[in-house]
């Protein structure tokens, strides 16, 4: 039986010697300074946010950025808007994406598009999970709906359950492909009203709420919440074409 820790900080300032650490997984946690040195091995993978990251050495973020932004554009597009009209070009360039992904999605059987390739959100979790983002950082924050989130939205990885709960969403829901694409879509043409008139004094407009309950208490500006819009739109449209490959070769 595989051993799992969750929200725990018993390993905070620890230190692994000498271990056999073969097939080791950590997800969604917080590494600033974690150190792996003197190991040896193969096939060892590394995902997530790293604002600084070092090999054998050698700082390889800039490289690993650039080679992203090279095989993503929308990255770069998404993470350097300023102006209303970068805000209409990034989500121009992300509109189009996503037309032709789900057109792609559409020729696999439904069954796989729940699939979780390599322990990631399946390509459906994955549209719930983009439907929620956009219910909280524009719904709610910016629009200050007064029902902001859907049920079938999908808050990050380690959210507690009853704090999902609070906000009426239905973690345990199996829908299908186009029962989420149904509010997914709708929130994307809120967003396209949205960014169609957008000005600069909107952008840097405060707005009157935090995306969730469950964000810490700080200002949150316009076009601060309309950028996370941009930037997760953008990166999990990445990890959705990856994984579709995966499964379109039925590795």
């Amino acid at each position: 039986m595989v051993s799992e820790y969750t929200q725990s900080d018993q390993f905070r300032g620890g230190r692994i010697h000498l271990c056999d650490l073969a097939g080791l997984e950590i997800r969604d946690c917080e590494v600033n300074g974690l150190k792996i040195v003197d190991c040896y091995g193969s096939d060892v993978y590394l995902g997530g946010d790293f604002e600084r990251l070092v090999v054998n050495d050698v700082d390889v973020t800039a490289y690993v950025e650039a080679e992203l932004d090279r095989r993503h554009p929308a990255r770069a597009v998404a993470r350097n808007a300023v102006s209303p009209e970068d805000y209409r070009a990034a989500w121009d360039a992300i509109e189009a994406l996503w037309r032709t992904t789900l057109d792609q999605a559409r020729l696999l059987p439904e069954a796989e598009l729940h699939e979780q390739v390599d322990g990631e959100w399946s390509f459906v979790q994955t549209q719930r999970h983009l439907l929620f983002a956009g219910d909280a950082w524009l719904g709610n924050a910016v629009l200050e709906e007064e029902s902001p989130y859907h049920p079938l939205g999908l808050p990050a990885g380690g959210t507690p359950p009853d704090a999902a709960a609070k906000l009426g969403l239905t973690l345990e829901a199996t829908p299908t492909l186009d029962e989420v694409l149904a509010p997914r879509l709708a929130r994307m043409a809120v967003m396209r009203r949205v960014v169609d008139g957008l000005t600069a004094a909107e952008l840097d407009r405060v707005c009157g709420r935090k995306p969730a309950d469950l964000y810490p208490d700080r200002e949150y500006v316009v076009r601060r919440c309309l950028k996370v819009v941009l930037k997760e739109e953008a990166e999990h449209h990445r990890y959705a074409v990856r994984d579709l490959a995966v499964l379109e070769a039925g590795v």
